[in-house]
């Protein structure tokens, strides 16, 4: 079976901001634009991308106008395989971090999703350790 992979927003926003051409999270970025990367969305993630994206510090360093966001996601929208979590099982993992839910409801819709997050507190769960990686395993694991 295939790995999916759910793309954290900070390695978006990283990838976008970074000036370190060869870096993970550009080349996650880069790979996500360029369709040679199998990862999934919900529309939740996606509007986070955008709202963070728009943030007036983090669109001061990026330097991007609301309609050059918008087509960058829609260009990353365009190669993703949407997914739409529902309400959680009762016994359902919860996040370390309240406002990370939405990538552990994600999670948990199929086995074959792993989360590549660059935020300390997700790579360090116990919970799922296993599927939640960093940019630079996952830039590894396509290249080796």
């Amino acid at each position: 079976m295939p790995t999916f992979y759910i793309i954290d927003t900070n390695v978006v926003i990283a990838g976008l901001i970074t000036s370190q051409s060869v870096s993970p999270v550009v080349q996650v970025l880069d790979r996500m634009l360029n369709a040679s990367l199998p990862f999934v969305l919900s529309p939740a993630l996606l509007a986070e991308y955008r709202s963070v994206m728009l943030r007036p510090k983090i669109a001061a360093r990026h330097g991007l106008l609301a309609d050059e966001v918008d087509t960058i996601l829609t260009d990353i929208a365009r190669h993703a395989v949407m997914l739409q979590p529902g309400p959680p099982a009762p016994n359902h993992a919860k996040a370390p971090n309240p406002g990370d839910q939405m990538l552990w409801d994600l999670l948990a819709l199929r086995p074959d999703l792993v989360l590549v997050t660059g935020d300390l507190r997700l790579l360090g769960s116990e919970t799922i350790a296993p599927r939640v990686i960093t940019p630079a395993v996952l830039i590894g694991r396509l290249t080796h």
